[in-house]
């Protein structure tokens, strides 16, 4: 047996085996506010004494969390902004949820498939039409406004023609400016000392924008497209 056939094997056991891990011992519920905000205190002393270690620990679970499909990565950028701040945040998120989705995607390429074809069906026509059409464009784009969940575009673009390397920087460019939104967001909610903080105007300035920043971004892509056939033509 090869070793792609071996890997073939192993990885969705694998995955299955932690996928289960996950839901019985009911993991989800560390992947809350209320048990971030609870445990603020005790993450803050640890991150005082150790702060490299939990960084690196941080960005560890974030590429599980996101490679895995799981959810909590939204949790955890706001969470990691309360903890270390805007830009050490802002680092690692942006670099653990593009290695994590490169993972996804990976592993949707060489290992699972057969099993991501049979789930997507008739959605995976209408993203390799995209990829045929507008090549990187077209995945910038779903990285920007989501027309599908994320975990979806990382294993569907493992099924596409799409170079790694091109998924992996288009990837990070993409998300860069929604993990700025979030990590904002999650810095305000770190300040937030009483249930007056609430109406601060910089917190509803942050979710203000969480709201926007979908139809802001929208409308730029709308006039990028607009600028390319023009171009084309």
């Amino acid at each position: 047996m090869t070793i792609r056939n071996t890997g073939r094997v192993i990885l969705p056991v694998a995955l299955a085996v932690l996928l289960a891990v996950f839901w019985y011992f009911d993991l989800g519920r560390f992947f809350t506010l209320e048990y971030v905000k609870a445990s603020q205190d005790s993450f803050t002393a640890l991150y005082r004494q150790h702060g490299v270690l939990v960084v690196a620990g941080y960005m560890a679970l974030y590429i599980a969390v996101t490679a895995l499909s799981l959810p909590g990565a939204t949790v955890m950028t706001l969470a990691g902004a309360a903890l270390f701040g805007f830009w050490v945040t802002l680092a690692a998120v942006s670099f653990a949820s593009t290695i994590g989705a490169t993972l996804a995607c990976l592993a949707s390429r060489f290992v699972l498939r057969g099993w991501v074809q049979r789930r997507l069906g008739g959605r995976l026509e209408k993203i390799n039409a995209g990829i045929r059409e507008d090549g990187a464009f077209y995945l910038f784009s779903l990285r920007l406004v989501p027309v599908f969940p994320f975990f979806l575009i990382n294993l569907a673009m493992g099924l596409t023609p799409l170079p790694i390397r091109t998924f992996y920087w288009v990837s990070q460019l993409g998300m860069l400016p929604g993990t700025i939104v979030y990590v904002n967001a999650g810095k305000e909610l770190g300040a937030i000392e009483s249930l007056s903080g609430i109406l601060s105007p910089s917190l509803i300035l942050s979710f203000a924008l969480l709201g926007l920043f979908p139809l802001a971004a929208r409308k730029v892509l709308e006039r990028a497209a607009a600028w390319r056939s023009t171009k084309g033509a």
